[in-house]
């Protein structure tokens, strides 16, 4: 299963950019941004704000996963 949370992680780390940059941009505090990195899931409104910030189509690869699971 996708770990959206921890493919945001990687994503953030992969462009080098902060915790505090990301919590700016998404007008949060540090420890909202590091409560996402836990979960498994997201709400889709805040995961399409983290995918336009990072410019990465997080959907996608959910919808992999879907495909994967629909061809089981």
């Amino acid at each position: 299963m996708v770990n959206i949370g921890q493919n945001i992680k990687e994503e953030l780390q992969r462009q080098e950019r902060t915790v505090s940059w990301l919590a700016r941009k998404l007008n949060c505090t540090r420890a909202f941004v590091y409560r996402i990195f836990e979960k498994n899931s997201i709400d889709t409104a805040l995961l399409i704000s983290i995918s336009a910030i990072l410019h990465r189509n997080f959907f996608r690869e959910l919808s992999d996963e879907v495909e994967n699971r629909l061809v089981e």
